[in-house]
């Protein structure tokens, strides 16, 4: 892996001499300002979208519009930090265009974990960067991981847009779903993610969907009982190593996760060892920075059946070498690919496992 970046975006910020606006707020918004204050970086103010200023405040400056900001400070005087997610065509073109008038930049930071991807960290783990870069199967796995890398220390989107793949590709040439029977979803939500194996996979005949959330499970068990294709499992409970009592922060959303805050509940964590216990062809984990404990508990089935795996490793900061060394030593005979989905800011990033 060659890359030639000599200085991180926080670092770069800090430097700066121009004002800088944050676009977006939110949770996304908080994470980056942390960053900003502990890096002694100022934010000037805060805008959104035209069509969506309606008078309201984000930590004591009133919200703008981008009209306001460009007016106020100029385009050519700014930098603006994209503080939210989205993998919505029109909305990133929007982003595209913003980018065209003034410098704009999507900061990285972790979904979960403390690990903040900068440059300190990156050299801290290069040569386990390095090594799971050389665990990877092909150079569009190797291109990825560049450019993913590039853009989480610099937050430039130009990285994102060249680091693209679709989703035929992935489910067609590389899972090869037309032969997948059995499957287990780890994360499934309401059950959209079986939803869209199944679109490519017409021998599916049953899936084990593991979804903690119980309002999300509620609607995952509404899917289960209309579908009438396959058979679809539900199993209330989080995927993890073991048989084990979880917080959980029940947001009823696609990010409910395994930790603890003022809305957190018990929920019970178990494996998919133990839930399963027989062949499965294929398995998603998509657990909100508990893939790692997922994995673990897989690593029966993992070992002994060695079925196409789909993992997330954007989570936490570590992923990209942490989660691909963990399925590396869990089943030494799988190739590894690494492919993403069109997200800012480096979301829908997946090891792909034959």
């Amino acid at each position: 892996m060659n890359l030639k970046i000599d200085t991180d975006i926080w670092t770069y910020l800090a430097d700066s001499e121009k004002k800088i606006v944050m676009y977006g707020m939110g949770n996304g918004a908080d994470k980056i300002l942390a960053v900003c204050e502990k890096k002694r970086i100022e934010v000037c103010d805060f805008f959104a979208s035209d069509g969506f200023v309606r008078g309201h405040s984000f930590h004591g400056k009133r919200v703008l519009s981008y009209s306001e900001v460009k007016e106020k400070y100029g385009a050519e005087n700014i930098i603006v930090l994209l503080s939210f997610a989205s993998s919505l065509g029109d909305v990133i073109e929007n982003i595209l265009r913003i980018a065209s008038e003034c410098e704009l930049y999507a900061p990285d930071v972790p979904v979960f974990g403390e690990n903040l991807f900068d440059m300190e960290f990156y050299l801290k783990n290069k040569e386990l960067f390095e090594e799971a870069y050389g665990m990877l199967a092909d150079d569009e796995s190797r291109r990825i991981f560049e450019n993913t890398v590039a853009y989480k220390l610099t937050g430039r989107i130009d990285c994102l847009e060249a680091a693209v793949n679709e989703k035929d590709e992935v489910y067609r040439e590389l899972l090869g779903a037309e032969d997948i029977k059995v499957a287990a979803d780890l994360g499934a939500y309401n059950g959209d993610t079986v939803r869209e194996l199944a679109a490519y996979a017409p021998s599916l005949e049953r899936v084990i969907a593991f979804e903690p959330d119980r309002r999300n499970f509620k609607k995952l068990s509404l899917y289960a009982e209309q579908e009438e294709r396959f058979s679809v499992e539900p199993l209330n409970a989080a995927a993890w190593e073991g048989e084990e009592l979880l917080e959980f922060d029940a947001g009823g959303n696609r990010n409910s996760n395994v930790s603890h805050t003022a809305k957190s509940v018990g929920i019970r964590g178990t494996s998919l060892d133990a839930a399963v216990q027989g062949k499965v062809d294929y398995i998603k984990y998509d657990v909100e920075g508990s893939e790692r404990e997922a994995l673990l508990g897989s690593r029966q089935t993992i070992g002994k059946y060695s079925p196409k795996l789909l993992v997330s490793v954007y989570h936490r900061s570590e992923d990209l070498f942490a989660l691909v060394q963990l399925v590396h030593e869990l089943n030494p005979n799988y190739r590894l690919y690494l492919r993403r989905y069109r997200y800012i800011p480096a979301w829908d990033l997946n090891l792909i496992c034959i």
